[in-house]
């Protein structure tokens, strides 16, 4: 979370706190956590490397207060309305099913908050989880933000098959903190929505529209082209395909000599078979004289 100072300097001595899907690195000065996974196994992040939990050093937090339950099934939380002075919600909304539901509750729970997620920028690049997927492989949605407003499309598997949809690996590694990640700070509500995109003509639109005006971005020039890495990693996976493509034809030419034998057989075989009947009659009438 990279504001998690200033979402500090903004709460206020008394005021009821609110993390919304913190089990991976709770927020410390939260009184109340709500999250699918259990209290017993808080911190996740802390096992691969990142920070346990932020927003202080004391767990405000308890046992009593951390709720686990699905964060979308449709039933409200268990909190009144705007009870809670301030809600963070960081790195959630993106790998939720629901995340339209959890804003509706975001708003009905909370007088104001936090909201963190992944930049569509990061999103778009490979090289983030693995060179030929755009950012993490489990993450649902492409969030695009607005003032004061949240549009959610759902992030389409033809990202991941198509390379013109996506940006390279190398301009992921020089992206900073603050370009791959972004933030609202939102006062009594804001406003959200699924946005849905659906044939070709829509999808090039939407991904390949963004492509173009990240490669049109004076910041970004000389990036988006695809790298020297990528090539030879291409360059690779075509020279093992060659190889076993060289593999099979080995293995026809091997049947294509065996197959001149293959039909002599078969033709001795249908010679034999023709024969069996009537050295079975003759057998049968030897026997009978």
């Amino acid at each position: 979370m990279i504001h998690a100072d200033e979402i500090l300097d903004r709460i206020k001595p008394g005021d009821r706190v609110l993390d919304v899907g913190g089990w991976a690195s709770p927020f410390n000065r939260a009184d109340w956590v709500i999250d699918l996974q259990p209290y017993e196994t808080r911190g996740y992040y802390g096992k691969v490397g990142l920070p346990a939990s932020q927003g202080g050093e004391r767990e405000y937090f308890t046992r009593d207060t951390w709720i686990t339950r699905d964060l979308c099934d449709r039933e409200p939380w268990p909190f009144p309305d705007k009870w809670f002075d301030f809600s963070i919600c960081s790195h959630t909304l993106e790998d939720i099913r629901d995340p339209l539901f959890v804003c509706s509750e975001l708003i009905r729970v909370s007088k104001r908050g936090y909201i963190e997620t992944p930049s569509r920028l990061a999103e778009t690049c490979r090289g983030w989880f693995h060179e030929r997927i755009a950012g993490l492989s489990h993450h649902h949605w492409l969030i695009d933000y607005g003032p004061n407003r949240l549009d959610f499309t759902m992030k389409l598997h033809v990202i991941h098959a198509d390379r013109s949809y996506t940006l390279p690996p190398r301009l992921y590694r020089d992206l900073t903190v603050e370009e791959q990640t972004s933030w609202m700070f939102w006062e009594d509500r804001f406003d959200f929505a699924e946005k849905v995109v659906y044939g070709r003509d829509m999808m090039r639109e939407f991904l390949g529209g963004f492509v173009a005006k990240v490669a049109a971005d004076p910041r970004f020039q000389g990036l988006a082209p695809d790298d020297p890495f990528e090539d030879q990693v291409l360059r690779e996976q075509l020279e093992a395909t060659q190889a076993e493509l060289s593999a099979c034809r080995d293995r026809l030419a091997q049947y294509e000599e065996l197959n001149p034998l293959v039909l002599g057989l078969a033709r001795r075989l249908r010679g034999v078979s023709r024969l069996i009947p009537p050295l079975a009659r003759l057998s049968r009438s030897r026997r009978s004289a």
